[in-house]
């Protein structure tokens, strides 16, 4: 699965505010199935969708028939 970022919010927002909660509803509310996860490195809450990645056509070998 691919995961496309709609928006980041910074971790250190003030008490009892949720931004990236908000922003994910709003998305949920439009039919966007949005939802948030924290990215470490940055320190920084993101809105993701996460997407299939497209299949790719396998190759597939017939069967040996004996």
């Amino acid at each position: 699965m691919d995961r496309t970022v709609l928006e980041r919010f910074p971790a250190g927002g003030p008490r009892g505010h949720w931004p990236a909660e908000e922003y994910a509803g709003a998305c949920r509310d439009e039919g966007v199935p949005a939802r948030v996860v924290m990215d470490l490195a940055s320190d920084a809450f993101l809105v993701v969708v996460e997407q299939r990645a497209p299949e790719r056509p396998e190759s597939r070998a017939s069967p040996a028939r004996g």
